[in-house]
């Protein structure tokens, strides 16, 4: 069984789509299997139906908007770099209404409604497919993975909202007696779950370069401090998800290839940039066409 795993990354999971595009439309791999955390949640419904146009349209025009129905920071561009900072009044705001996060994220749940329709969840609820979305647990303290099989059409829909919410700047939702935050904060990069569930050839998409190039810069405002403290903590939880990923296929004897980007995307996911996600499509099918061209044999040639 083969696998596509898209880990978290915000606004990277442009690059993303434009790796999984080439692996499906080009490579012609037929996955059985599709994890996503975050931003990989968001992808994969539409990978697995095989509408790879409809989701790239998708990416490739949402917006601050389209995300926040109350955002918490605003971007300003100075010497040619996006710097954020806290939007007092929309936080302030928040807190009033008796909100836990500084911002909301209820566009964006709408926005995954309007996107998968009810014929296309029973579509793919009744194909061969497994859809596994993460979600992180904070009231039982673990991480949980929901697929398509065990959920109703709003069911899955939420699940997928609550994988996307990068708390504490998106919608903490509370559902079932818990409260449910990102998938990434417990696992970012979901391999092992892929393996369990059968998989024995894994893709996986790692929304971050394999070597760290860069130094973060002095926070300069409360915001960016929690930005780099997530960052950090992100880090660490994607190292170890890899590392334990390889792990256990080598007990399963499973097969990984990783994709991760080969270029500083952005150094603010949150940041959702029409152009930029657009651009970030095309380089990640480009990355994979590449990669794929290298580890691919040279037919001989034939003489007349």
């Amino acid at each position: 069984m083969k696998a596509l795993v898209i880990s978290g990354g915000g606004s990277k999971g442009a690059f993303a789509g434009g790796v999984a595009q080439f692996l499906i439309e080009e490579a012609k791999n037929d996955y059985d299997i599709f994890v996503g955390t975050s931003t990989g949640s968001l992808l994969i419904s539409h990978l697995a139906l095989g509408k790879l146009n409809k989701i790239k349209e998708i990416y490739s025009n949402v917006n601050q908007k389209t995300i926040f129905n109350n955002c918490p920071f605003v971007v300003k561009r100075k010497y040619g770099a996006d710097i954020i900072s806290m939007n007092h009044w929309n936080i302030f705001k928040n807190f009033i209404k008796g909100k836990k996060t500084f911002g909301e994220s209820e566009n964006l749940r709408q926005l995954i409604r309007n996107s998968i329709t009810v014929a296309e969840f029973d579509e793919l609820k009744a194909s061969s497919k497994n859809v596994v979305v993460t979600v992180s647990n904070l009231s039982l303290n673990q991480v949980e993975y929901k697929s398509i099989n065990d959920c109703t059409y709003d069911e899955f829909c939420d699940w997928i909202w609550i994988s996307a919410n990068y708390t504490p700047f998106m919608s903490l939702v509370r559902k079932n007696g818990c409260e449910y935050a990102d998938g990434g904060l417990g696992s970012l990069v979901p391999i092992e779950e892929a393996i369990l569930r059968g998989a024995t050839e894994v893709d996986v998409v790692v929304l971050h370069t394999e070597v760290n190039y860069y130094n973060r810069m002095p926070s300069r405002n409360p915001f960016e401090l929690i930005t780099n403290m997530l960052g950090f903590v992100l880090d660490r939880i994607e190292n170890q998800n890899i590392r334990v990923g390889k792990l256990v296929a080598n007990q399963k004897g499973a097969i990984i290839n990783l994709y991760y980007t080969p270029t500083i995307l952005t150094t603010n996911s949150l940041i959702f940039n029409k152009e930029k996600m657009t651009r970030w499509w095309k380089r990640g099918y480009l990355y994979a066409k590449n990669k794929n061209a290298e580890s691919m044999p040279i037919k001989p040639e034939v003489q007349e």
